[in-house]
């Protein structure tokens, strides 16, 4: 049987999910967040990867459309076409930032979107959520912001007993936080059953029909 590295086997021990930490600090508030929604999925015997983004070089995409010639991003310096093999073999990408003027870190999102932009391979029901973290306010719009890589994807996006949100200016004030605590509890959760439902799924009668030649309509013509 094969075993993923909590020791778990059987069909479980296959799947993963990716979390990114879009803050600048490695174990600041909002990896504070996404070590508990990974504790969760863990201990559902799901693999759980924090990869810290935030602090890395990553420029914006420039629109050259290289990448539906080469099949990557044409910009090899940072993170962002090593990242899509993980995204590619993970059955659940988690993304976490901080709120920066009601808004994601901008690194966090110059990364998704050469991450979702360049990449062909099938995103869909692979499943997706977002985490924020912030001081007081900006949040539901960051929310927003993030969720909307998710729903272009045909991703499932997971929800939780609230909006995926912690409050404070430390680690320490974030375990203060009952209510954001019990949010991650509960996401890590769903975010591992989910996962499972849909593998069963796909395996008893397979994914929805897809329609792969996409329509665009422009509204001026």
């Amino acid at each position: 049987m094969e075993k993923n590295f909590n020791g778990q086997t059987g069909e479980s021990a296959r799947r993963s999910v990716l979390l990114l930490n879009g803050s600048p600090h490695a174990k600041g508030c909002t990896y504070t967040a996404l070590r508990i929604v990974a504790d969760e999925i863990e201990a559902a015997g799901i693999g759980a990867e924090i990869v810290h983004v935030g602090n890395k070089d990553v420029r914006g995409c420039i629109a050259c459309t290289k990448c539906s010639e080469l099949g990557r991003c044409v910009f090899d310096g940072d993170i962002v076409n090593g990242l899509a093999s993980k995204f590619a073999s993970a059955d659940g990408l988690i993304v976490g930032s901080p709120v920066y003027y009601a808004s994601a870190n901008g690194t966090l999102i110059s990364l998704l979107d050469r991450l979702f932009y360049s990449t062909s391979f099938d995103k869909r029901m692979k499943v997706g959520a977002a985490v924020v973290s912030a001081r007081r306010a900006g949040t539901t719009a960051t929310l927003d912001e993030l969720n909307k890589y998710f729903t272009l994807s045909e991703m499932p996006i997971v929800s939780s007993r609230y909006w995926n949100m912690v409050h404070g200016n430390t680690p320490e004030e974030v375990m203060h936080d009952e209510e954001g605590l019990q949010i991650m509890r509960v996401l890590g959760r769903n975010t591992a059953f989910l996962i499972k439902a849909i593998a069963a799924e796909r395996e008893r009668t397979g994914l929805p029909e897809a329609e792969n030649v996409r329509i665009a309509t422009n509204f001026i013509r």
